[in-house]
């Protein structure tokens, strides 16, 4: 009824009036909406009728003059009115959420693009192509799956909940199947307005499409305009896509309307009267007709229109005839437009005129509802993003699923060619991609497509035609004959890999077993697949260059090999999956029935006789692939019958050849003599054999040529092999020969090529008799002997001890990319021979025992059994014997594997009388070589006389022929007149005669044209004259004179059964498993006395007679060489021992000295050098002129040193538990509690009250961006140093560091650094002069000290002035400053003020100790010298800081060591000043030591730095107890105050804790510091009871880190141990060390107040430090307990803690937005420091051309980042203008990083690297360990 409606409603009554006027207002709106729908749904006609007007109203197409005033705001009026009128009136979002209330889906269906991040389960998934998203992934259960995350390449969609993809287990809670049953049926009226407003909404959007397109001219689409219509049509896509989010219920509504035919006939016929829809079905047209499609007009006849399944062969082959003219012409003016002028490729193309094509599949389309005419638009405007997401958001609908996927296939033909031409050909394909592979990878869905809509018929023939558009002719063979065509691969189609989606597709189809069958049963099919094979047979060929190098070197080779690969191998795997058993045998029938036949045709069109053309190869025979790879499956799974599969003689006797001249040409190249045809050549060759082609490359050929050789007469066999391979005119026995096709220096390596060919060909089984897992194994072995591999890296080519037993050469030959790599197994193979003592020398490679051949293959081991064979092997073993030029141990290697290979071969043991009678037999009138074909009894067949064909000039021409030629081994002679002359090339033409009689069936075909000798070498070759050589010998007496020659003994070989019987009856004696050439042929000797008696007796025969010398006396001058050679050569070796040995010793001096290795005694590198304590003065080595000697004023020496500003002491923290790295969004890091910020707030608040002069002299700064000094121990004279920097400046290597920035490394250990700390000049003697305790008072030590620091010029005055010493000191001082930014160093009020220098200086200082204190653990119960102190440098530094510091006089008044040392006489000082002076109670004493001693004139003597320490302990002390007194509550305080007070009076009262804590409370209890209790102070009542105990422990926990500090800068300054103790008693070693305690004090009850030593009356000084707090409080009583030096518990610093499994931080932080842009960064990265979240190279964050994580480098580590990127599981360290990657700490189960996940598999942390970066990180030497390191121009 409503169609009826809708269909008479054309045409369309005005709207009324009122609502006219006020179209656009919003309430107008709605109540329109809401009166439509409530008449719809009474079925109103009116009302329907109205609607429509309203809609052409508003969604009508304007005309372009209006619309350019009223378009902004149409798309979107438009929008607003379909949303209210969707939504009947009620508000869009309810309307929405009451859709969605009826989504019966259980399909996820999410669709994502590029770059999105998904994951696939291999356990799971049915299809290989199976993925989910994140969400769903995470929801479902896949522990312990096979499971990896990917990033997305060409987009997808989520397959949870689709049972064809992937099993139901794998469903993630959300979408396991819901019954329909639970979700109500959706209500009528709800839907009502969307079902008929839609039909009209996608119309508009398509009258859209058509308006906007234009016929591109010329072929250069305008694709600026089709951009402008899409971005306009933005809005309506994304709505739609809105829509399809609603639900199922919302879904079929769409489906309904885009398949329904009627919908679209009323709308789009053009036929009604609206202009505007008239004009745009036209131009629909004109696009058709464009597009190279016709409109089928009905004259065609119905079965053209739709290609069902009626219309398929019948209709079709008429068609062809009908349309080939037409296809002619169409086909030529398509490809002129596609390249004009330019031929690509320089070569002419050729068109088939003779195409069979589909006519109804390529040209014709005809589009019957929105859905289809919608695709057509999609991939005229090439696939845009929106669309592509539209149509794949509304997959889950099943209904719309299957009519997409029919409009898909139908469109199939029309987005190839569209694909063709695209400019955009990527992003094409992977839209492509992203749709066809939602499509086909579901197994029902692509069956019943290709039952109706013929997709294989259509999918074979699109690709053919695509490739015919690229045809050229084949120059292969018959150049000018030849009427074969191959693809052009210099084409763009081939080179830019256009035709991937296709193919991609193709192969998806393929992997379902009912599509692949219907394939393999259909012979037209088969037939047009052959055909497409065909065009890539011998594509890509290579002639060899013979006079020039090549000028130009074609790259086309990659593009050749990913077309055999992907679009032949890959299709053929798929197939190959299929036929596994019995009941598939037919399939298998039929591929090798057609693939013989495409290989007859392609041997006509290419005109091949019998010879290939030479110095030509392809490496591409599809072909011959395809029939080998099926004939492999055939006789391995299906049982079929080999001999049933194989062609006649002569056909197999063309199949050997290409594959063959392809494995000649492989040994050619590696011979070099391809060498003029470029560096591509080589990269053919390797590609042909490298891990991802050889199972589609060369194991199918080297197959194919074992099947032919197994059928073959093995002597043609083996005379083709030594005739390709050019080295028959070598296989003489003469020593010179000429050889006509082969230059001499490449002979060996051919003669080795073939030999190790025939050992391949002979030992592989492969394809003959392993099983699946055999030949894995013996594929990880291959690999892993040539190297190890990670797990990831051997699935990827496909660790252990793997030799022994499985240590096969043959296989690693084959699977070798490199030759090198056979070196390197071979290396390892001895190396691991050498280690387990099985041999000593150089082994041969191994002999192994192979699988049983397959019984179909037994004839291939006829070749080890054909006279051919062992005459090439006898002669080869004579010119090996007689020192022939260019034989090598190699070929003797291969010439023994043979024989062995033959012995292990034979057929049964033979008995002895046999041998006799068959002595004469018909072969024997073959020749004269060899009685037989049985190797066995060929070995001790002698020869006697051998006719050879030599230059005139050869020795052996004057011999005389004797009169018998040749005899048996048992004795019995025969005359044949004279000696055999045997030529390979001559054997087989005879028997190729032979053989092609036997088959010939036509009399023309019986004599074939000789074409070999068509191309001899030209060029005058000498007379070749014939001699005739006494030989008189067998193999068995050549294998026995060879064992003498290798042991370069006489008679070493002696037979071993004569000893021990046990010999011949054990079958593998392990003695000769492993060894040299010696051991190999024991091994044969053995072999053959076992197989038979006779052997044996000969062998013992040979070796009764005492063989003369080896070689005829002619040889003599020629041996004489080989010995002096052998003599040289291990003298050499001694040579070279004795140097090597040499070499090692110094190194290790060196080592010694240098690196100081083992000696822990001695305290910095400084001492190292001088080794002697006693010298007066310490004498530096200069690594660069290598003099020794003291540093003078004058010329003084430097210690190599890095300066590096480091924050790593500001991120202690005052807690032991570690901070964690945020992983969601309840996890923030605060830095409030970091070191850094504690004291930066203290400084702050100090300034704030005091005076700045004294508060920049109560603290420290350098927490953050502090300098660190680090040397490498290594001295040198600074204006060597000089000079050295010139020369690097002039040096334009590319080094890692700036010269400019004074960066060097050190020129004998090649650490990095970038300053030069000059030495101070001085000597040892006060090191040990001052030791011992001075018996003067305290007293005078304090006075002693006063004086020295006012006396400001005590600097020696040579020093004062300019002299080199100190200008160098200034400039290092200079460096120091430099190497921090400006932001760490000025801290006072007025900016310049020297007190900022003063603060700055005294701080490097303790910023160094500091450090080394955290290297050292945080304590120092290990005592010794650490690794740290080997580094550190501070002796020096405190000079250079030292003399820099007495610049700056401090005011007498102001000298804060009158304050602790001197009682105040005059009390008004506090008040005259408008800011007081910190009071001494807040002041850091560290601070304050420092001060003192850099003040001090240097060398400073030991009892004054005693004197020092002392004083400032008892300041240590008395802040210790005004900090406990106020953590006590009130109760506790007065009873603490009166219990000391009794004490008083006592002897010892200074020194006990109790009466100095009671005045400490007593004084203090003056001003207002106790009174504000109970307010803030809640949080120090956890102290609920102090007993004596924790008081102590607290007094000594406070004073400790002053203890430590003043330890180490002791050991700096005047050497001596550190001692070692346990954690309990460290205050009690350090004090009395520190010399605050007297040596004899002994006391079980230790006390830390027995360290005090008053230098005035304790109370006095004390209730006059207090005064200065109470006066303060009395003014500010809320700071007085803030500023109080809290007890500091600083925890080592360490990096943030990180989760166990890498993907909890890459799901929260790879969408997370950045804090800064709030954009999602393309490259997260979070620091490991601090974890602040940072776009690495992100632009958007860019500050003055800072890139952010270079900036937060600098904020948070003053220049040091580290990094850890997101997308990429790799951490990076930024180091000031440089940065490196310094590795992943997570790794997968096999302990593998991931870098930029490309694997996707879980990653876990691997705690070992976590703590190496965090040592690395604290003990600052990244710039030392890490060696790759490169600038970043702040763009990181």
């Amino acid at each position: 009824k409503e169609h009826r409606e809708r269909a008479g409603l054309v045409g369309g009554c005005g709207l009324r009036p009122e609502i006219e006027s006020q179209l656009s207002r919003e309430e107008e709106k709605r109540a329109t909406a809401a009166r439509l729908k409530v008449a719809l749904s009474l079925e109103q006609e009116s009302a329907a009728a109205e609607l429509r007007a309203l809609l052409e109203r508003v969604l009508s197409l304007r005309d372009e003059a209006s619309s350019s005033s009223s378009s902004s705001s149409s798309p979107e009026a438009a929008l607003s009115w379909c949303r209210c009128l969707l939504a009947g009136g009620e508000p869009w979002e309810s309307f929405v959420a009451a859709v969605r209330a009826y989504d019966p889906a259980t399909l996820c269906g999410l669709v994502w693009t590029a770059n999105f991040v998904a994951y696939r389960c291999r356990t799971c998934g049915i299809s290989p192509c199976m993925s989910l998203c994140a969400e769903c992934f995470h929801q479902g259960d896949h522990a312990g799956h096979d499971y990896n995350m990917f990033r997305s390449q060409a987009g997808g969609a989520c397959d949870c909940g689709d049972g064809n993809v992937m099993r139901e287990a794998g469903f993630c809670k959300r979408h396991r199947i819901k019954s329909s049953s639970e979700v109500p049926s959706v209500p009528k009226d709800l839907l009502i307005m969307s079902e008929l407003v839609l039909p009209q909404f996608i119309f508009y959007l398509i009258q859209y499409l058509r308006d906007g397109y234009n016929e591109p001219v010329l072929d250069v689409p305008s694709e600026k305009d089709l951009h402008k219509v899409l971005q306009m049509l933005e809005p309506h896509i994304s709505f739609l896509e809105d829509l399809t989010k609603m639900g199922g219920a919302m879904r079929s509504v769409l489906t309904q309307v885009l398949t329904n035919q009627q919908f679209y006939k009323d709308l789009s016929s053009g036929s009604g009267e609206n202009a505007c829809t008239k004009k745009s079905h036209e131009k629909y047209l004109v696009a058709l007709k464009g597009s190279g499609l016709t409109f089928p007009e009905d004259k065609l006849g119905s079965g053209v229109q739709e290609p069902g399944a009626a219309a398929s062969s019948s209709v079709v082959q008429g068609l062809n005839n009908a349309f080939k003219m037409k296809l002619v012409g169409q086909n030529t003016c398509g490809s002129i437009d596609q390249d004009g002028s330019q031929g690509v490729g320089k070569r002419k193309r050729v068109k088939l005129s003779t195409t069979t094509k589909d006519q109804s599949i390529m040209d014709v389309l005809k589009h019957k509802c929105f859905l289809e005419e919608l695709l057509f638009w999609t991939i005229k405007y090439e696939f845009p993003q929106k669309m592509v997401t539209f149509l794949l958001n509304m997959l889950p609908d099943q209904d719309y699923k299957i009519a997409f996927t029919k409009t898909f296939v139908q469109h199939y033909a029309f987005i190839m060619k569209t694909l063709k031409k695209s400019h955009e050909s990527d992003t094409m394909s992977n839209r492509i991609v992203h749709i066809s592979v939602q499509l086909f990878s579901n197994e029902e869905l692509a069956r019943q497509v290709t039952e109706e809509c013929q997709l294989l018929d259509i999918m074979v023939t699109v690709l053919l035609y695509m490739m015919e558009s690229c045809l050229i002719k084949s120059e292969l063979q018959d150049e000018e004959n030849s009427l074969h065509v191959v693809v052009n691969c210099g084409e763009a189609l081939l080179k830019n890999n256009t035709y991937w989606p296709l193919v991609s597709d193709f192969i998806n189809i393929l992997s379902h077993q009912s599509v692949a069958k219907k394939f393999l049963e259909d012979h037209r099919l088969l037939v047009t697949w052959m055909n497409f094979v065909s065009f890539f047979q011998g594509m890509n060929l290579n002639k060899r260059e013979l006079n020039e190098h090549v000028e130009f070197e074609s790259q086309t080779y990659y593009a050749a090999f990913a077309a055999e690969l992907e679009a032949c191998a890959q299709p053929m795997w798929g197939l190959l999956s299929h036929c596994k058993i019995r009941e598939t045998q037919e399939y298998t029938r039929n591929v090798v029935r057609y693939c013989l036949e495409a290989l007859q045709d392609w041997f006509d069109a290419i005109n091949f006789v019998d010879e290939p053309t030479p110095n030509q190869v392809t490496f591409h025979l599809p072909l011959h692939r395809y029939y080998a790879m099926f004939l492999s499956k055939a006789v391995k799974c299906q049982e079929l019958d080999l001999d049933s599969l194989l062609p006649d003689q002569e056909m197999l006797m063309k199949l050997m050849v290409h594959p063959l001249q392809i494995q000649a040409s492989l040994s050619e190249i590696h011979s070099n003599m391809w060498v003029r045809n470029g560096l591509q050549i080589k990269g053919q060759a390797m590609t042909y054999v490298q891990s991802h082609f050889c199972n589609s490359m060369i194991d199918p050929d080297i197959y194919l040529l074992q099947v032919c050789a197994s059928r073959l007469d093995p002597d043609y066999f083996i005379s083709s092999v030594f005739e390709r391979f050019k080295v028959v005119d070598l296989l003489t026995m003469a020593s010179q020969h000429q050889n006509t096709v082969l230059d001499s220096e490449h002979e060996r390596s051919m003669l080795e090529g073939a030999l190790t060919f025939l050992v391949i060909l002979l030992s592989l089984r492969l394809h003959l008799g392993m099983t699946d897992d055999e030949i894995l194994r013996a594929e990880m072995v291959a690999q892993l002997c040539m190297n190890d591999r990670t797990h990831s890296s051997l699935l990827d080519l496909i660790s252990l001890n793997v030799f022994h037993p499985e240590f096969d050469p043959v296989m690693v030959i084959l699977r070798t990319v490199y030759r090198r790599d056979v070196q390197s197994a071979m290396d390892r193979y001895t190396a691991f021979l050498k280690q387990s003592g099985k041999v000593h020398g150089n082994p041969w490679p191994p002999y192994k025992k192979r699988t049983d051949l397959h019984s179909s293959y037994k004839g291939l081991m006829g070749l080890l059994h054909c006279k051919t064979l062992h005459i090439v092997l006898f002669t080869l073993l004579y010119k090996i014997l007689m020192d022939h030029q260019n034989l090598s141990e190699h070929v003797l290697c291969m010439v023994l594997y043979l024989i062995e290979l033959g012995l292990e071969n034979s057929s049964e043991l033979e008995s002895d009388e046999e041998v006799s009678d068959s002595g004469v037999g018909q072969e024997r009138c073959h020749d004269s070589w060899f009685p037989g074909n049985n190797l066995v009894s060929n070995m001790r067949h002698f020869i006697n006389y051998v006719r050879v064909r030599v230059p005139e000039t050869a020795p052996e021409v004057k011999r005389e022929p004797p009169a018998s030629t040749s005899s048996d081994g048992s004795g019995a002679s025969q005359n044949s007149g004279t000696a055999q002359v045997f030529s390979l090339v001559a054997e087989r033409r005879k028997k190729f005669q032979e053989i092609i009689n036997r088959n010939t069936t036509e009399a023309t075909q019986a004599v074939r044209p000789k074409t070999s000798m068509k191309w001899s070498a030209p060029g005058a070759t000498p007379q070749l004259t014939t001699a005739i050589l006494e030989v008189k010998e067998s193999i068995l007496s050549l294998l026995i004179k060879l064992h003498h020659k290798l042991s370069g003994k006489q008679n070493s070989y002696f037979p071993p059964w004569l000893d021990d019987m046990e010999t011949l009856i054990q079958h593998e004696n392990p003695k000769y498993l492993h060894g040299d050439g010696m051991t190999a042929v024991e091994r044969i000797l053995l072999k053959a006395a076992l197989q038979s008696r006779l052997n044996k007796h000969i062998i013992e025969e040979i070796c009764r007679k005492v063989t003369p010398p080896v070689p005829p006396k002619k040889i003599s001058p020629a041996e004489k060489k080989t010995l002096d050679k052998e003599e040289r050569r291990q003298k050499a070796r001694e040579r070279q021992q004795k140097l090597l040995a040499e070499f090692a010793s110094r190194q290790k001096s060196f080592m010694e000295t240098a690196m100081d290795v083992e000696s822990p005694d001695v305290d910095i590198a400084m001492e190292i050098t001088t080794a002697e304590q006693h010298v007066s003065e310490a004498v530096y080595d200069c690594v660069i002129c290598g003099q020794s000697g003291p540093s003078t004023e004058e010329r003084p020496a430097g210690l190599v040193v890095l300066l590096q500003p480091s924050s790593v002491l500001g991120q202690c923290r005052n807690t032991t538990e570690s901070k964690k790295l945020p992983t969601s969004e309840k996890e923030q890091i605060y830095p409030w509690d970091t070191c850094a910020a504690v004291y930066e707030a203290r400084l702050a608040t100090l300034q704030q009250y005091f005076k700045d002069s004294s508060c920049l002299q109560s603290v420290s700064i350098g927490w953050e961006g502090g300098v660190y000094v680090q040397t490498c121990g290594h001295t040198l004279h600074i204006d060597c140093h000089k000079s050295y920097m010139e020369s690097l400046r002039n040096d334009q290597v590319l080094q890692g560091f700036s010269v400019d920035k004074g960066e060097f490394t050190c020129p004998l250990c090649r650490q990095f650094a970038n300053s030069v700390l000059p030495c101070y000049p001085g000597n040892n003697v006060e090191r040990t002069l001052w030791q011992c305790h001075s018996n003067k008072s305290m007293q005078d030590l304090i006075k002693e000290v006063e004086e020295l620091q006012e006396q400001l010029g005590t600097f020696p005055v040579s020093i004062s002035s300019e002299t080199n010493l100190s200008k160098e000191m200034e400039s290092v001082m200079k460096d120091i400053k430099s190497t921090t930014q400006k932001k760490y160093t000025d801290y006072s009020k007025s900016p310049g003020s020297p007190d900022n220098d003063f603060l700055f200086m005294y701080s490097v200082a303790r910023t160094n100790l500091e450090l080394e204190l955290v290297h050292r653990g945080g304590n120092l119960c290990l005592g010794g010298a650490s690794t740290a102190g080997k580094r550190s440098c501070l002796n020096q530094l405190f000079h250079v800081l030292a003399m820099h510091m007495r610049f700056y006089s401090i005011d007498s008044a102001f000298n804060p060591w009158k304050k602790l040392t001197q009682l105040a006489l005059d009390e008004n000082l506090m008040s005259n000043e408008e800011q007081p002076e910190v009071p001494v109670l807040y002041r850091d004493v560290l601070s304050l030591l420092l001060i003192q001693i850099l003040t001090m004139p240097q060398p400073l003597r030991k009892e004054h730095f005693i004197c020092i320490t002392k004083v400032l302990f008892t300041l240590l002390y008395i802040q210790a107890l005004v900090v406990l007194s106020v953590k006590c509550n009130s109760e506790d305080r007065i009873t603490w105050m009166n219990s000391g007070a009794l004490k008083k009076s006592l002897s010892n009262a200074k020194k006990t804790w109790e009466v100095l804590l009671s005045h400490v409370i007593s004084e203090l209890s003056k001003g207002k510091i106790y009174e504000q209790e109970g307010t803030e102070d809640l949080a120090m009542v956890w102290f609920i009871a102090w007993c004596p105990h924790s008081i102590e422990m607290y007094l000594q926990q406070f004073c400790l880190p002053f203890l430590r500090i003043t330890s180490l800068l002791q050991h700096h300054l005047f050497g001596g141990e550190l001692p070692s103790c346990q954690e309990g008693e460290e205050f009690a070693v350090l004090a009395s060390c520190l010399g605050l305690l007297s040596p004899s004090f002994q006391s079980s009850q230790f006390s830390s107040a027995s360290c005090l030593d008053w230098p005035v009356p304790a109370f006095d000084i004390i209730s006059q430090w207090c005064s200065e707090l109470v006066s303060f409080s009395n003014t500010h009583p809320t700071q007085v307990k803030v500023l109080l030096i809290q007890e500091s518990k600083w925890d080592l610093p360490h990096l943030l803690q990180l989760p166990e499994n890498y993907n909890t931080i890459f799901q929260y932080y790879h969408r997370k937005s950045c804090s800064v842009c709030s954009k999602v960064p393309k490259d997260p990265a979070i620091c490991l420091v601090c974890g602040t979240f940072v776009c690495l190279k992100g632009l958007c964050c860019k500050q003055q051309s800072y890139c952010e994580c270079v900036l937060h480098s600098q904020n948070c580590g003053a220049g040091t980042g580290i990094f850890l990127l997101i997308n990429a599981s790799v951490i990076i360290i930024i180091r000031g203008h440089r940065f490196c990657l310094w590795g992943s700490v997570y790794l997968d189960a096999h302990g593998e990083e991931d870098r930029d996940l490309r694997r996707g598999k879980p990653l876990y942390i691997c705690k070992e690297r976590y703590n190496v970066l965090e040592q690395q990180w604290v003990s600052h030497t990244f710039d030392h360990i890490n060696k790759r390191w490169g600038p970043h121009y702040n763009g990181l």
